[in-house]
């Protein structure tokens, strides 16, 4: 792959459907001028968006190589870079990015960005890999067989590092986290590739029980009762009781633990980074429920309460404090009723709400694989 004869370099950016796709085209727009701009070879890019499932059914980076190297023949692209919300990895280490100079492909990671400034991160990420790979392309055509610079890749990266790459494999450069900081930035990535703001709308069920739950006990003057003598410590314990709970019903009842598939060191890595991240991703999404169910409850509390009835119930006047605490309390308990409304989720629904579509196709691609056995 060498600039064509009106010295303008092809560049595609290769995404995965969904999230990828959406950063290719938001990096696409202005990536052409800023291309030009940071080469300073009075260079021209011609930049295009391929949305394509191309991690369909592997996380193999060999497989993946190839899958690229056969999208970029006879397609007119000098250099290809793919991006993925699949989290990748290379011996055990995360991987950011890899570069194969010989064939002008980059194949870059979005969770190993993190989780905050996706946007940017993603695309000085793609100027970098565009810029070595175009560089390496000026070099080989200036003098062939010349060995092809490799630059400083992280220049406006942090937190990775090269790693080895094997004789027998495509790439040339491969860049990885490692560390407690690159185990964190990856789980922020991971949680941000799934969505967990989509679990509200995605448990449709479950919200219905628990509105309706909620409903029910704020009319209730034993659950009147019970939150005028409550004190603060204790609202916590049960707002953080009932959201554990709706946590673990979640994840057991539809399955979402990730099991390995082999009790190895990296394995159980990899296990911990993917149920840590289901852990956050579902915890989110219930924690955005249960400031929902507080906010309705409140407004439910204000319109029905009567405080002449209420105060004959308790003994205790209706002031601010008390609508504050029955909500709060109210929020705990419809909750619970929420925890018990999953249940009427399917497993796919639920699996679709807390997931990525790539990760919900590894997990399946995980269970026929267990099931073959």
């Amino acid at each position: 792959m060498v600039e064509s004869s009106q010295s303008v370099t092809v560049v595609a950016l290769l995404a995965d459907p969904d999230a990828p796709t959406e950063v290719a085209r938001h990096t696409a727009r202005d990536l052409p001028a800023r291309l030009a701009d940071l080469s300073g070879r009075q260079r021209r890019f011609h930049v295009e968006v391929v949305s394509e499932p191309f991690t369909a059914d592997t996380e193999d980076l060999t497989t993946l190589t190839r899958r690229l190297m056969d999208h970029g023949r006879g397609a007119g692209w000098d250099i290809v870079v793919a991006l993925t919300d699949l989290p990748l990895h290379s011996r055990g280490r995360k991987l950011v990015v890899e570069l194969s100079y010989e064939h002008g492909l980059a194949l870059l990671s979005l969770p190993s960005l993190g989780g905050l400034r996706l946007q940017r991160r993603a695309r000085r990420a793609v100027e970098e890999a565009v810029l070595s790979l175009a560089d390496a392309q000026a070099a080989e055509a200036e003098s062939p067989g010349r060995q092809r610079p490799l630059g400083d890749f992280t220049s406006r990266l942090t937190s990775v590092r090269p790693a080895p790459v094997g004789d027998e494999e495509a790439a040339d450069l491969r860049y990885v986290l490692d560390g407690p900081r690159g185990w964190l930035r990856m789980l922020g990535g991971m949680v941000r590739a799934n969505r967990p703001w989509r679990l509200v709308p995605g448990l449709s069920k479950a919200l219905a029980a628990a509105l309706a739950t909620g409903a029910i006990a704020t009319i209730d003057s034993t659950v009147w009762s019970l939150a005028v003598y409550l004190d603060t410590p204790r609202l916590v314990i049960a707002m953080v009781g009932s959201v554990a709970l709706m946590i673990g019903w979640l994840i057991v009842d539809a399955h979402l633990w990730h099991r390995r598939a082999q009790d190895s060191a990296e394995e159980r890595k990899r296990a911990a980074l993917y149920n840590a991240s289901t852990v956050v991703t579902v915890g989110i999404g219930v924690l955005v429920c249960y400031a929902g169910l507080l906010v309705i409850n409140v407004a439910w509390a204000l319109f029905i309460l009567n405080g002449q009835v209420f105060a004959s119930m308790t003994r205790t006047p209706l002031h601010a404090a008390e609508y504050w605490t029955l909500a709060w309390f109210v929020a705990s308990v419809a909750t619970v009723g929420g925890a018990l409304g999953s249940g009427l989720e399917s497993d796919e629904a639920i699996r679709a709400a807390a997931f990525s579509k790539r990760e919900q196709e590894r997990r399946r691609m995980l269970t026929v694989m267990a099931t073959s056995r």
